[in-house]
């Protein structure tokens, strides 16, 4: 079930951290899984079932902003490491986020308010996400979510909010190959697994121009994605970057059979390392 209104609310919860993320949809629920006995074919027995709760599971897709960003890819990633200040900045911090199996990444809380109750699913983890860039849309990214324990009614009648601030654009993202930008890209698509292992995939869609077409193979890959407002501070604060590192061609599908522009879709396996880079204003932890 897709929910999206303003009676619902999601909010995430860590050790030092709170925050109502605003999402397009959302799929929270409780897992349940029944052992069923059926009866048997000549109708002499009886068919019951047991009804077992599995935690939570569903998942959440949020546009990221300024105040978003940084946590959501900290939970998406799995691993933040200590926080290292920007020289020449007033209040900026850099975290760098390393991507970690669910099983050694971070654990949060979550809080769900829909229909005037409120809902608790504890011990909750990241078991993949994907993140997605398109020209003329806000960089959306979907967390699918996991836990092992039964949810609970959350006590408290405090307010809760949504974060709000500027969304971040597929406009405004830049695209960097082996030291080159290519402003020729039109839609990146990052999908990662982290179950039993990390697996990240990539689907690329760019036009095709005259004189080269992006190169293989792909040593590192850098996204930039940059807020342009002047109150913040030029290339730090209001900007995030992942980089990827050899990247192997799975498949082009791109189909060359009108006259016009043709933008067509590349899948790259990632064989290399995957990491993040987000800042903060004055130093805040994301854990």
């Amino acid at each position: 079930m897709l929910v999206n209104g303003c009676d619902c609310l999601i909010v995430i919860k860590t050790q030092y951290r709170e925050m109502g993320v605003p999402y397009a949809e959302e799929t929270i629920r409780e897992a349940v899984s029944l052992l069923k006995e059926e009866a048997t074919i000549e109708g002499g027995g009886l068919c019951r079932a047991i009804r077992k709760s599995g935690g939570v599971t569903g998942c959440v897709v949020t546009p990221l902003t300024i105040g978003t960003a940084p946590f959501l890819l900290y939970l998406a990633m799995g691993s933040a490491g200590l926080p290292l200040y920007v020289s020449e900045t007033r209040n900026i911090y850099r975290y760098k986020l390393n991507l970690l199996p669910v099983e050694d990444g971070s654990r949060f809380d979550l809080v769900q308010e829909r229909g005037g109750s409120r809902t608790l699913y504890e011990g909750c983890a990241v078991t993949s996400f994907e993140l997605r860039f398109n020209r003329g849309e806000t960089v959306h990214l979907r967390l699918d979510i996991k836990g092992e324990r039964p949810p609970a009614i959350y006590p408290y009648t405090d307010p809760l909010t949504t974060e709000t601030g500027e969304r971040f654009s597929g406009d405004y993202v830049t695209y960097r190959i082996n030291g080159t930008e290519y402003p020729n890209i039109y839609s990146f698509t990052l999908t990662t697994k982290k179950e039993g292992g990390t697996r990240t995939e990539l689907r690329i869609k760019r036009a095709l121009k005259q004189g080269g077409d992006l190169p293989d193979p792909i040593e590192e890959l850098t996204i930039t994605a940059q807020l342009l407002r002047d109150k913040y501070e030029y290339r730090h604060f209001g900007m995030f970057c992942i980089t990827l590192t050899r990247l192997v061609m799975v498949s082009d599908e791109t189909a060359i059979d009108c006259a016009d522009a043709v933008i067509g879709p590349l899948r790259y396996y990632v064989a290399g390392t995957v990491n993040a880079e987000v800042f903060t204003n004055g130093g805040e932890t994301l854990e």
